[in-house]
């Protein structure tokens, strides 16, 4: 009986080989199916979000163009001589601007938006520290040290915006 089971077996050896190679086979060919699968979606996402990508970064490019001090300041005069009150419109100002583009974070590098919003913090630390100044007597002169300080300095905002160029010229 043993001597019957045998040859059985050695008949068996071939087909559980290949039956093992079929099926090492259809699991690579599944995996790659899958692989080139998902990066055709992939890619498809990609052309469609980069729009949207690029429609952001735009749009934090003229977040920090309108919240760059000697833009601002050109743009919101003061009311009056208050320099107190001049200070809070004008960080009142950019804390709208920068909340009116919150929704854009989702669409770039967490490195940017870090970015962005040391270049808000930055801008209203320089128009708080011009305050604080004791020769700041009044809204003009603080209006014009802080423009005077600007031709001396990077305004944040400018350096920012470099930041975001280079990164959505990586996105090519």
């Amino acid at each position: 009986m043993n001597i019957e089971i045998l040859p059985l077996l050695i008949s068996l050896i071939p087909s559980l080989f290949i039956t093992l190679l079929a099926f090492a086979y259809f699991k690579m060919h599944t995996d790659n199916e899958e692989k080139r699968r998902r990066y055709l979606m992939h890619k498809e996402n990609q052309k469609q979000s980069l729009p949207l990508r690029l429609q952001a970064y735009e749009r934090m490019a003229l977040l920090l163009e309108r919240i760059s001090p000697g833009k601002l300041l050109i743009r919101i005069a003061p009311i009056g001589d208050d320099k107190k009150s001049y200070e809070e419109l004008l960080v009142q100002t950019i804390e709208q601007e920068f909340e009116h583009n919150l929704t854009q974070q989702i669409y770039i590098s967490d490195e940017s938006w870090n970015i962005i919003k040391a270049a808000k913090n930055g801008t209203i630390a320089i128009i708080r520290k011009t305050v604080l100044k004791e020769e700041i007597t009044s809204a003009s002169k603080m209006r014009e040290v802080i423009l005077t300080d600007l031709i001396e300095k990077v305004a944040p905002s400018d350096t920012a915006l470099i930041a975001i160029k280079e990164e959505v010229a990586n996105l090519f």
